[in-house]
C-alpha cells in the first residue's frame, strides 16, 4: 500500500499559500485559490435540477454531498453544497483543490456498477492531507498550541469548522509537542 509524503504535502501546501501571498497565520481564502488555477466553482443551488433532486441534496439528505471536482473540457469544475455552512464548504473547497494543486488524475467514474461512489483511497487520503496543511498549517497548528488557543479560537482564526480545527491540532501533534516543550522547560 502506498503512503502519503506528509512532507511532501506540506511543502506543496507551503509553496501554494506562497503564491498566494499568505502568512503563516492567515487564513486560506479556497475560493480565490480556485480562481487563481482556473478551477470553476458552481453551487448546487444554482445548477439546473428539478427542485425535488435541489432539495433532496440541500436538506432532506444534506450530509450525502458535499462537493465533486469533474473533469471539464481541458480543465475542472467544482460543484459545491451551498446549503452547507460556510466553515464545511470552506474544508470541502479546499479538499477539493487539494486535488488540483496535487495534479490528481480522474478517475474514470464517480459511480461504479452498484452506485456506490468511487474514489482513489490514497488521492483522497493525500487531498485531506494537503487540504490541512493549505487551510491550518502545522506550523501554525504549533504555535497556537503553545499559545494553548482552544479549537474555538483556531476555527475562528482559520474559518474552519470546530471539528476541522480539533483534527488538525491532533493530526499535527501540535499539543503534544508544547505539552512536551514546556515540560522540558
Amino acid at each position: 500500500m502506498k503512503r502519503i509524503n506528509k512532507a511532501a504535502c506540506k511543502r506543496l501546501a507551503g509553496e501554494v499559500r506562497a503564491e498566494l501571498s499568505l502568512g503563516l497565520m492567515d487564513p486560506l481564502d479556497p475560493w480565490q485559490l480556485a480562481e487563481e488555477y482556473g478551477v470553476t466553482v458552481m453551487a448546487l443551488g444554482d445548477l439546473p435540477l428539478d427542485h425535488h433532486i435541489r432539495e433532496h441534496f440541500h436538506s432532506v439528505r444534506a450530509e450525502v454531498f458535499s462537493g465533486a471536482l469533474l473533469p471539464h473540457r481541458t480543465g475542472a469544475v467544482i460543484i459545491e453544497n451551498d446549503a452547507h455552512p460556510l466553515a464545511r464548504r470552506r474544508s470541502t473547497m479546499g479538499h477539493e483543490m487539494a486535488h488540483v494543486v496535487g495534479e490528481h488524475k480522474f478517475g474514470t467514474s464517480l459511480v461504479n456498477e452498484r452506485g456506490c461512489r468511487t474514489a482513489d483511497k490514497f488521492q483522497e487520503d493525500e487531498a485531506a492531507e494537503i487540504s490541512g496543511e493549505l487551510l491550518i498549517p502545522s506550523d501554525a497548528a504549533k504555535r497556537l498550541a503553545r499559545q494553548r488557543a482552544t479549537d474555538d479560537d483556531v476555527a475562528q482564526l482559520f474559518g474552519v469548522s470546530t471539528e476541522f480545527a480539533r483534527w488538525r491540532m491532533n493530526a499535527t501533534g501540535a499539543r503534544i509537542i508544547a505539552q512536551r516543550a514546556a515540560a522540558y522547560r
